[in-house]
């Protein structure tokens, strides 16, 4: 692993279990096993080590949710296969709430963003990452307002999230995550 994962994990790891407040280049290191100043080293600056977090953060839920986009991603002339798309996005949020520090940390860094412009640029542009191929999928899946209905699929995704992890709901098992994904789904397309 390379060092400045190390720290970046390190930090996802302080951002979940301490908050923001906690989140310090002396705790990183701490953290992360490294000599005093490693994490200075890297990131200079508290912006540069939220900055090196977020993209980290955003490497690790792309590997994660790598099941239900590699159905978006195929291609074909043919839609996607809408139970190995569900199947695809069950098992990447079962990653997620499986080890909700990232979760936790993602939602710590989204609202320092709204009080950071330049964390909130980064953030706006990691997001994107992740609803283009929603947009790309619900326009193969033949939606009217793929944008639209992409936005309401992710929102969907972060109040399950939210609710498991921050609410007072229950962590639900891939098959409701899937069945709950599928009648989204067909509400938004009964009309294609």
């Amino acid at each position: 692993m390379k060092r400045s994962q190390a720290v970046a994990d390190a930090a996802i790891t302080l951002l979940a279990e301490r908050g923001m407040r906690g989140l310090t280049h002396r705790a990183v290191d701490e953290a992360a096993g490294l000599p005093p100043g490693s994490t200075s080293n890297l990131a200079r600056t508290r912006a540069a080590l939220l900055e090196l977090t977020l993209r980290r953060l955003t490497e690790l839920e792309e590997q994660a949710l790598a099941p239900a986009y590699t159905e978006v991603e195929r291609p074909s002339s043919r839609p996607p296969d809408l139970r190995e798309l569900l199947s695809g996005i069950a098992e990447g949020m079962r990653v997620q709430l499986a080890d909700h520090r990232r979760t936790l940390a993602r939602y710590e860094l989204a609202l320092e963003a709204t009080r950071r412009p330049e964390l909130r640029a980064i953030y706006d542009e990691m997001s994107r990452r992740f609803r283009e191929p929603v947009v790309r999928l619900l326009t193969a899946l033949g939606s009217k307002d793929p944008v639209r209905h992409a936005r309401q699929v992710v929102a969907y995704a972060e109040g399950l999230m939210f609710d498991a992890i921050a609410g007072a709901g229950e962590v639900p098992g891939p098959e409701e995550i899937a069945q709950g994904m599928g009648d989204l789904l067909a509400g938004m397309l009964r009309e294609a």
